[in-house]
């Protein structure tokens, strides 16, 4: 398979509007009462900067980077994507009755961002990442975890089944939704033709947070079958098998 480059380019002022857009999404949040939502953001902020600087670039040397520090603009690239994606992650595995409004929240900011830092001076950074030493291994992730949701709905009856559309939607969009965002903002793939651009895009929605949909939501359904939102405990504890089907019952706020 043909290396896959992703690149950014953006400012310094580009992470410093950013940065600000992130203590405000985490504040409103803990307003909104959503803190289990908020940690597990933080938490995979941690979980991105472990797996993007600790082994796509020390351990197996796929970053490079101009203008610019690694580790800080790592461990700002990784909170502000990690925290940012996976707070949508779970708003959408938790079906929020708000989450038409978050969805373009997030997409108004990626859209949004790059044009109003062209207006601050800034240092100019590109970063990038060849994938051809792991993507390999993301495949197998991606297919060993929904092979197990598969072999789950192949077993359980109807009310008990893991909503595998849902999750390939999510997966899908919060990716492409994110890829897309930071193309048409100048931001992804400068300097590489379209074709490539297009094929990063492609590649990344069907592959980078995919992959993690099927674990994600196990977790999902294991917290929040004991846990409130605002981290209290359920008062009716539900079994894993209960849960999904109460979580396939609910309604998201998409309209």
């Amino acid at each position: 398979m043909a290396e896959i480059i992703a690149r950014r380019t953006f400012t310094t002022s580009y992470i410093i509007l950013d940065t600000i857009f992130l203590v405000l999404f985490f504040i409103l949040l803990l307003w909104q009462k959503k803190r289990i939502t908020a940690i597990v953001g933080i938490i995979m902020g941690v979980v991105y900067f472990i797996v993007d600087y600790g082994i796509f670039h020390l351990l197996l040397g796929t970053r490079s980077i101009t203008g610019g520090g690694m580790f800080p603009v790592l461990l700002w690239m990784s909170m502000s994507y990690g925290f940012t994606n996976f707070v949508w992650i779970w708003l959408w595995l938790r079906r929020d009755e708000h989450l038409f409004s978050w969805s373009l929240l997030i997409l108004l900011w990626w859209f949004c961002c790059p044009m109003l830092s062209s207006f601050i001076p800034g240092t100019e950074i590109t970063i990038q990442r060849t994938t051809g030493a792991y993507h390999q291994s993301m495949a197998l992730i991606l297919f060993i975890g929904y092979l197990l949701a598969i072999i789950w709905n192949l077993y359980e009856k109807k009310e008990y089944r893991i909503p595998i559309p849902w999750l390939l939607a999510i997966g899908i969009l919060v990716q492409a939704g994110w890829e897309l965002s930071l193309f048409i903002g100048g931001v992804r793939s400068v300097g590489l033709s379209f074709s490539d651009s297009m094929r990063t895009l492609v590649i990344n929605s069907l592959l980078e947070t995919n992959l993690g949909l099927p674990y994600s939501y196990f977790i999902f359904i294991a917290i929040t079958s004991k846990f409130k939102e605002d981290l209290g405990r359920r008062p009716d504890p539900l079994s894993f098998r209960a849960r999904i089907a109460e979580n396939s019952g609910e309604r998201a706020g998409l309209f």
